[in-house]
């Protein structure tokens, strides 16, 4: 093993008899932006779930600091502190309020006291922008800001890496600029960052490496550079075709 913070290796996920993933390898290395693009029911998000260990993977390999997590009795919690996540639909507690939602994970996973974990909170929520919010509840707040609590939550945790399933994609089109405004934030201070999107100019500009998937499968892969300007493969070509004409 090398640097790498995450290695994926031969990695397959079938529902059934339906084969979601297909033998993907890809690795993850301190400081990556990697945006993973393709077009919806290419595997992008099974990718990420598997990665977070939200799904089982029917076969294959992953790695984290070379110790194959997938398939053993690890405590899911515990990997999840490290390897965080911010899903598309916010998952926040609409019971708590932003401060509470960026706290509980600290308290109950690092077992954290709670003027460490306010502290903390406070912090990442400042960083994002939302310190204002701090007593509102998710239904008092608009879908950006969801996203950006969200954010803040999985900062707190202090991961090595954030997993993004489409962040942006149940936004309304004026509220995706403050989401991708955080993350570029995110990435220029360093950090690893795996990112599911169909923002193609965030994948583009900001990521330095992009992966693009088609039928479970990664057709291409490389530096934002080579795959935009350069795609080799026609299904990557047409896709981006697709893509940059919107």
């Amino acid at each position: 093993m090398n640097d790498a913070i995450l290695e994926v290796r031969h990695l397959s996920k079938s529902f059934g008899s339906n084969a979601v993933l297909k033998d993907i390898d890809f690795t993850v290395r301190p400081g990556d932006v990697t945006s993973v693009i393709g077009a919806s029911g290419s595997g992008k998000s099974t990718l990420l779930r598997c990665i977070n260990l939200l799904e089982t993977p029917t076969n294959g390999e992953i790695f984290f600091h070379g110790e194959d997590i997938a398939g053993r009795k690890v405590k899911a919690s515990v990997y999840r502190s490290k390897v965080g996540m911010v899903f598309q639909s916010f998952n926040l507690f609409n019971n708590m309020t932003v401060l509470e939602n960026c706290m509980v994970g600290q308290t109950k996973v690092l077992k954290r006291d709670k003027e460490t974990a306010r502290k903390r909170a406070l912090q990442y929520l400042e960083q994002v922008g939302m310190a204002p919010y701090i007593n509102a509840r998710p239904r008092q707040i608009s879908g950006g800001q969801k996203q950006r609590v969200a954010i803040a939550r999985a900062l707190a945790m202090e991961p090595e890496i954030l997993l993004f399933d489409e962040p942006t994609s149940a936004l309304d089109p004026e509220m995706v600029g403050e989401v991708l405004s955080v993350m570029r934030d995110l990435a220029a201070r360093g950090m690893t960052m795996l990112v599911v999107t169909h923002e193609m100019a965030f994948a583009r500009d900001v990521s330095n490496h992009v992966v693009y998937m088609a039928d479970g499968v990664i057709c291409e892969e490389g530096a934002p550079k080579d795959l935009f300007e350069n795609p080799k493969q026609a299904r990557t070509k047409e896709f981006l075709a697709r893509f940059m004409a919107k």
